[in-house]
C-alpha cells in the first residue's frame, strides 16, 4: 500500500499501551540471527556461494541477505538558521518529510520568512511511496515517479483476478526531496539541524527549544513529525488499529508477474497448505502481498497486514512472506533494502483547535481505511499554506492561538472530519474480517464503478457520495458478505452516527 512509516531499523509490536506510539515500538535483536539459527541460512562469509538458493522456510534465510542500511545524503548547500541574530520566523516547520517541506515550500513562495528543523535535514527519505499516478499528475509531480505501470492486478483467491485500469507509479524519492529542497531554498527558507524537544507560547509567538541548546522563535508552528505526535496534543484514549508489513527490494532469478502491471492485493493462501498453523493464522488475520516488478529479475515485494488490533508481529509477516515466495518459486539472490512499516489507522483524531498546527500523520491524516497518506497529505500541503500567509499576511492582530485555530478550520473542516468517521466506519469493519470475509468484501469493492473505489481509496469521496458508494457496495457484495456486513457494521455504524452527531456541535 501507500508507505508511510518504513525504517530500517527490526522493529517489533508490543501490547497496547497509553503511553503513545513511540513506546508500542522495541529495537528487538530477536530479528537478528542468534548463532543457534544460523544453521538456517548462510553467513554473511558465505553469501557470495549461495546467493542462488531459494529462501526458505524459515525467515532467516531471508534476512541474512538484507545489507546493512546505509543513509544518504542530498548534496545540498543548505541555508542555516542564525539565532544570533533573533529573528521571529513566521513559521517554524518541524520535520523534513513530504509534507514539512511542501509547506515550507509553499508558505516561502509567498515571502514569508520559513525555517525548517530536521535532525537529517538533507537524509534522503528511506521509504517507499507508491501511488497512483493520476494523484501525482493533478499536483504537476509525474517527473517524481521513477517507475509506473499501466495498471494493477488484485487476486482474491486462485480462482479470481481483477485487472484494475488505474495506472500506479513508484515515487523516486530522491528526486521529491531533490525538488523541494531546491525550491525551498531559492525561497529563502532557512535550515537548522536539530529535535525540538520543547515548545513554550507567548500570545503573539512561540518558542521552540531544540536539544542543541538553540531556541527558534515564530509566529506560527507546523508539527510534521508523523506518527511520534512529539507536538500536537491529543486528549482521547489513542487505540487505533495499525497496517503493518514488512518489504524487500530484490534481485531475484525470475518471478511470475507481469512487469507491465503491479500487483495490489494478492490474497491467495494456498502457499500456507504445508503449514497448518500459519494458515490458520492467516485465515484470523490475514496478510496480502503487494508487488512492484521493476524488471523480470528486480521486483519489490511486500507482505502486508492491512489492519489489525494489536498489530501482528513482524516476524510472524516474514514467516508467511516467505513461504509465499517458496511457493511462487521466487528464488531471491540480493536484496538491496528492506524494509519495516506500521502505520497507525484511525483512532481520535488531535485536539481541534490547538496552539500547534500537524499536517500529516501527526494530525490525523492517514486513510483510517487503507493507510494512504502522501497523495493526500501533499495535496493538503497548499490548504495549509495558503490559510498560514492568508492569515498572517492579512491580519496580524490575531493571537496566535486564534490564526491556529483558522488554519486547523481549513485543514479539517466539517465535510473532511464526516469523510473519515466513514472511512473509520470501514476499518472497524474490516477489523472483524477473516481471510474469506475480506475477500468478499474487495470481490464487491473492485466490482463497483471506477469512479466509487478510485474515489474512496483517494479520499475524493465526501459524505453524500460515501452514503452512494455504501449502498453501491452492498448491493455489488454477495449474500454471505451483506450479511457479515449487517452484523458486524451494525456496531461500528452506530459509533459513526453518534460521532458524526458530535461532530455537528
Amino acid at each position: 500500500m501507500d508507505t508511510l512509516l518504513r525504517t530500517h531499523n527490526k522493529l517489533e509490536f508490543l501490547p497496547y499501551s497509553h503511553g503513545g506510539f513511540t513506546e508500542k515500538l522495541s529495537y528487538l535483536s530477536s530479528l537478528k540471527l542468534q548463532s543457534q539459527d544460523l544453521k538456517l541460512g548462510p553467513k554473511k562469509s558465505d553469501l557470495k556461494r549461495v546467493r542462488n538458493v531459494c529462501v526458505k522456510a524459515s525467515s532467516s534465510a531471508l534476512l541474512e541477505l538484507v545489507p546493512e542500511s546505509k543513509k544518504e545524503n542530498l548534496e545540498f548547500e543548505l541555508p542555516m538558521y542564525d539565532p544570533s541574530k533573533g529573528l521571529v520566523v513566521d513559521l517554524a516547520v518541524v520535520g523534513g518529510g513530504p509534507a514539512g517541506l511542501a509547506v515550507a515550500q509553499q508558505v516561502s513562495e509567498a515571502g514569508l520568512l520559513v525555517c525548517s528543523i530536521d535532525p537529517f535535514p538533507k537524509l534522503i527519505w528511506p521509504n517507499n511511496y507508491g501511488v497512483w499516478v493520476d494523484e501525482f499528475e493533478a499536483m504537476d509531480l509525474l517527473d517524481c515517479l521513477d517507475t509506473t505501470w499501466s495498471g494493477a492486478v488484485v487476486y482474491t483467491d486462485d480462482k479470481t483476478k481483477k485487472d484494475l485500469d488505474r495506472p500506479y507509479g513508484r515515487v523516486n524519492r530522491k528526486q521529491l526531496k531533490s525538488k523541494m529542497l531546491q525550491k525551498c531554498i531559492s525561497n529563502g527558507v532557512k535550515f537548522h539541524q536539530a529535535k525540538v524537544i520543547k515548545v513554550i507560547h507567548e500570545e503573539s509567538k512561540s518558542m521552540l527549544i531544540c536539544n542543541d541548546g538553540v531556541t527558534v522563535q515564530a509566529t506560527v508552528v507546523l508539527d510534521a513529525t508523523g506518527f511520534s505526535r512529539c507536538l500536537v496534543k491529543y486528549d482521547k484514549p489513542y487505540n487505533p488499529g495499525y497496517q503493518v508489513a514488512y518489504g524487500i527490494l530484490a534481485e531475484v532469478e525470475e518471478h511470475p508477474f507481469d512487469v507491465e502491471k503491479m500487483l495490489f492485493m494478492d490474497w491467495r493462501d494456498s502457499h500456507l497448505n504445508d503449514d497448518k498453523k500459519m494458515k490458520e493464522r492467516n485465515s484470523k488475520i490475514p496478510t496480502f502481498l503487494y508487488a512492484m516488478p521493476f524488471s523480470p529479475n528486480r521486483i519489490f515485494l511486500e507482505e502486508t497486514s492491512l489492519v489489525a488490533r494489536p498489530g501482528l508481529p513482524i516476524k510472524d509477516i516474514q514467516e508467511r512472506m516467505v513461504a509465499r515466495l517458496r511457493h511462487l518459486g521466487i528464488r531471491v539472490k540480493s536484496i538491496e533494502e528492506d524494509e519495516h512499516c506500521v502505520i497507525p489507522m484511525g483512532g481520535p483524531l488531535p485536539v481541534l483547535p490547538q496552539r500547534i498546527v500537524g499536517i500529516g500523520g501527526t494530525a490525523g491524516m492517514v486513510h483510517p481505511s487503507t493507510g494512504y497518506m502522501v497523495a493526500r497529505t501533499l495535496a493538503a500541503a497548499p490548504i495549509v499554506a495558503n490559510s498560514i500567509v492568508r492569515y498572517l499576511s492579512s491580519d496580524r492582530t490575531l493571537s496566535g492561538y486564534d490564526l491556529s485555530a483558522e488554519v486547523w478550520k481549513d485543514l479539517w473542516p466539517i465535510e473532511r472530519r464526516r469523510q473519515r468517521e466513514f472511512f473509520c466506519f470501514g476499518m472497524d469493519i474490516l477489523l472483524k474480517l477473516d481471510l474469506q470475509g475480506t475477500r468478499r468484501f474487495f470481490e464487491a469493492f473492485f466490482d463497483l464503478e471506477p469512479r466509487y473505489w478510485h474515489g474512496f481509496l483517494s479520499s475524493r469521496l465526501f459524505l453524500p457520495e460515501l452514503l452512494f458508494f455504501g449502498l453501491s457496495l452492498f448491493s455489488h457484495a454477495s449474500n454471505t458478505s451483506r450479511i457479515e456486513i449487517m452484523v458486524k457494521g451494525t456496531l461500528p455504524l452506530v459509533k459513526m452516527i453518534k460521532n458524526l452527531t458530535q461532530g455537528e456541535d
